[in-house]
């Protein structure tokens, strides 16, 4: 397998992370986003979106970080991580409905804010990060994983961006049990961390 990335993508963190939780052998390929190796004709034929991570099952491409992690659990058989019964596979997919909504435009979009030089009003997106996070902090309330009594894909999908919110100026010390989720993901044996930037409050660090 191949994994098209880059090291500040919480999307391609996201893929390569469970890879290596799974610990399937994998090649990673970085994608230059700064010089637009992105928008090529070669790697638009891979994902015309333009955007990373995309997976190289031998030929068998899948773009899209939660579509990928949906494809390696199925490939592999790991219905721990995915589960078949319908409750379970319901229960995990509103997870990835909220990595790619409330994550993506909250702690994600904070971030791009910092890091990348987005133009999202600053504000707007913290405030949506708190108001996730404040959500995930209740309902971690008696439970240590977001699916069942072990991790799933839902733990992997929410993990990157969360971890890394406080590049955004988004502060975490106000959500203990969020911050105790993210300990036990780390935990895991397998776990690669996301690369950090020093930017936002990590910039006082």
């Amino acid at each position: 397998m191949k994994l098209y990335h880059h090291p500040l993508s919480g999307h391609a963190h996201r893929a390569r992370l469970f890879l290596s939780l799974l610990g399937q052998p994998h090649d990673l390929i970085e994608v230059d986003l700064m010089a637009g190796a992105h928008k090529t004709p070669e790697f638009l034929a891979l994902n015309p979106f333009g955007q990373v991570p995309v997976l190289d099952d031998d030929g068998a491409i899948v773009s899209d970080s939660n579509a990928i992690l949906v494809y390696l659990a199925r490939k592999l058989g790991r219905g721990d991580w995915l589960p078949e019964d319908p409750q379970g596979a319901a229960a995990v997919q509103r997870w990835l409905s909220v990595a790619a909504g409330e994550v993506a435009y909250g702690p994600a979009a904070a971030r791009l804010v910092t890091v990348f030089g987005s133009k999202h009003n600053p504000d707007e997106v913290i405030g949506r990060a708190h108001a996730l996070l404040k959500t995930l902090e209740a309902y971690l309330a008696g439970r240590d994983w977001l699916v069942g009594t072990h991790p799933t894909i839902a733990d992997v999908a929410l993990y990157s961006y969360v971890a890394r919110a406080p590049e955004g100026n988004v502060d975490l010390s106000g959500y203990p049990r969020v911050i105790a989720f993210l300990r036990r993901i780390e935990a895991l044996p397998g776990f690669v961390p996301f690369a950090e930037t020093p930017a936002g409050l990590s910039a006082a660090k």
